[in-house]
């Protein structure tokens, strides 16, 4: 049952053949044509507008197969108009998957997805955790990236053994990057986001507050956003703090969610 599910999933699809989803406040989309991803503010019979997490507004055309929603084509309509057995009328997981009714886990694979640290895991597992149940997927952490290059080399990456790295603040120039760029094998996908820490990840309009808080050099990033946000916690308290205002999808920003996807059907190939 479930091998059928995951082929409906990571089938290739004909233009015909996707799914219609109503374009509702704060779907987190990708202009398949351009690449500009950010979640609908508006839409009307003109277009849909699409917010950027820096704020950058654009309008697109409602055009059929224009949009990409966790990395499948998707046709965008008005809210209020979903057709008869689309994506909409389907029960959806956190991740804004369908969810597949009567999941049994599967049963797991040798292929793999590292984060770098547990409150990394925490979120993975809390939005994608029906994703990797149906593929069978196990996700673990390595509390830093520092020893990638030997990490992948013990576990022995191949066809069948696929691995995934998320990483931290994998921006060009930062150590993070050098690092990722000595792992050369075809079996292993370095992805990353540009957040300092998982943390900033959450939208912080979740939490109540316009923007993160930016942390002068020399402090731990953690205890200096606590600080300037005046909370009384220590970092564990904070992280299940941040973690309970997150529900779905939609309380991420989108720089993490295209990649945490990414992985997934990395290490999920379909089966020819």
């Amino acid at each position: 049952m479930y091998e059928d599910a995951l082929a409906g999933r990571r089938r290739r699809r004909t233009r015909d053949d996707v799914p219609v989803v109503p374009a509702e406040l704060d779907l987190v989309v990708e202009d398949a044509e351009g690449g500009f991803c950010g979640a609908v503010v508006a839409c009307d019979k003109q277009g849909v507008t699409l917010e950027d997490r820096f704020g950058r507004r654009r309008v697109f055309p409602l055009e059929p197969a224009a949009f990409l929603l966790e990395g499948e084509p998707v046709t965008l309509v008005r809210p209020g108009t979903p057709a008869a057995g689309s994506a909409a009328a389907r029960r959806r997981s956190a991740s804004g998957s369908v969810a597949v009714e009567g999941l049994r886990a599967r049963v797991a694979k040798e292929s793999r997805i590292y984060v770098e640290g547990v409150h990394d895991a925490a979120l993975v597992e809390k939005i994608w955790g029906h994703d990797l149940r149906v593929e069978g997927v196990v996700v673990e952490y390595l509390e830093g990236v520092d020893d990638l290059p030997a990490i992948v080399a013990e576990f022995a990456p191949g066809p069948d053994r696929r691995l995934g790295v998320l990483v931290d603040h994998l921006v060009p120039g930062s150590k993070e990057s050098r690092i990722a760029a000595q792992v050369g094998s075809p079996y292993v996908l370095v992805v990353g986001h540009p957040f300092v820490d998982i943390w900033q990840a959450v939208k912080p309009s979740v939490l109540g507050f316009a923007s993160w808080p930016v942390v002068p050099k020399g402090i731990p990033w953690k205890e200096g956003v606590i600080e300037a946000l005046g909370w009384r916690m220590e970092p564990a308290e904070a992280w299940r703090h941040i973690l309970g205002r997150v529900t779905s999808y939609a309380d991420l920003e989108p720089e993490l969610l295209g990649r945490v996807e990414e992985l997934i059907d990395f290490v999920s190939p379909p089966v020819e």
